[in-house]
């Protein structure tokens, strides 16, 4: 069996994750996948069923009222959650199954994990602020879980259409656009050549000053946060849960709510910015109209849509 060095496991990591994910989790992650990789023939489908079970024993603790055993029993269940990728990674051992087994897993650990907050909380308490906590939680991630590969599925669709729409490039024997000198709209005759005259193209006005100053800076940051693998957009679902079930938790009952609406602000901001990041996207490339149906096969005294 092949020895695996802790290289070898970092080059497993995503290019980019969450910076959550990158200082907190990585570090004791990537450690515990050497140690799976090379003294054990753990598959990684046991990985993900052993972290389901983590999870599940978090939302217990949270339900009992135990809130440092829970947020340590999550921390753990994600932990491992990450180990299952970077094994499968390593040892090329990875399957469809497993992917489904490991976006499932996540999951039910989220909803149970919530469903145990709000009711351990309220249970102690009576204040029915923790059952509307743990259902915004539950919407928030469900509304994450539906939008993101809705809106993937856009921009996938426009980078289609619009690579359908592009013109083929011109054969060996074809002229190019600039080449042609016939039926111009006005020639300037000189003897028997003809010249065709090109419009000057208007030159595109520069943003002010503090616009590219803005965008030279976001791009600095951009790299800075690219040499650390850490994602452009900070807050996304795993720091949300990180706050919600570890940081929340360790800190202590009065601070469950104020923690979860702060960081529920700051992802819903997230959302809303990606989502007008997308509506830009759309912005930039021009509609393309549907082709119309032959109309052969248009039904008889019907319109060809129907």
């Amino acid at each position: 069996m092949r020895t695996y060095s802790l290289d070898d496991v970092y080059a497993t990591c995503k290019r980019r994750d969450s910076w959550w994910t990158v200082y907190f989790v990585d570090p004791v992650a990537c450690r515990a996948a050497l140690l799976v990789g090379n003294r054990t023939n753990i598959t990684p489908n046991a990985i993900t069923v052993f972290s389901l079970v983590l999870g599940m024993a978090s939302a217990g603790c949270l339900a009992a009222g135990q809130l440092a055993a829970g947020a340590v029993l999550f921390y753990l269940s994600f932990m491992v959650d990450c180990v299952d990728g970077k094994i499968a990674r390593l040892k090329g051992t990875g399957t469809p199954f497993g992917l489904w087994l490991d976006f499932m897993g996540d999951r039910i650990r989220e909803l149970c994990c919530a469903t145990g907050l709000a009711y351990g909380q309220y249970a102690a308490t009576g204040n029915v602020d923790f059952i509307v906590l743990g259902v915004a939680v539950v919407v928030l991630d469900l509304f994450r879980y539906v939008n993101a590969p809705q809106m993937k599925r856009v921009r996938d669709a426009i980078r289609e259409a619009n690579a359908a729409r592009t013109p083929p490039p011109p054969g060996p024997h074809e002229p190019l656009p600039h080449q042609s000198f016939s039926h111009s709209p006005v020639p300037h005759q000189l003897g028997a050549l003809t010249v065709r005259s090109h419009p000057v193209a208007a030159q595109p006005s520069r943003p002010p000053r503090s616009r590219k100053s803005r965008r030279r800076l976001l791009r600095r940051f951009n790299k800075a946060l690219a040499r650390r693998r850490v994602r452009t957009h900070l807050i996304s679902g795993i720091e949300f849960h990180a706050a919600v079930f570890v940081i929340a938790p360790l800190l202590g009952q009065a601070a469950l709510i104020p923690v979860t609406s702060v960081i529920s602000v700051l992802f819903v901001a997230n959302e809303i910015f990606l989502i007008y990041r997308m509506w830009l996207f759309t912005r930039s490339y021009s509609a393309v109209p549907k082709p119309e149906k032959s109309r052969e096969h248009a039904p008889i005294g019907g319109s060809p849509n129907v």
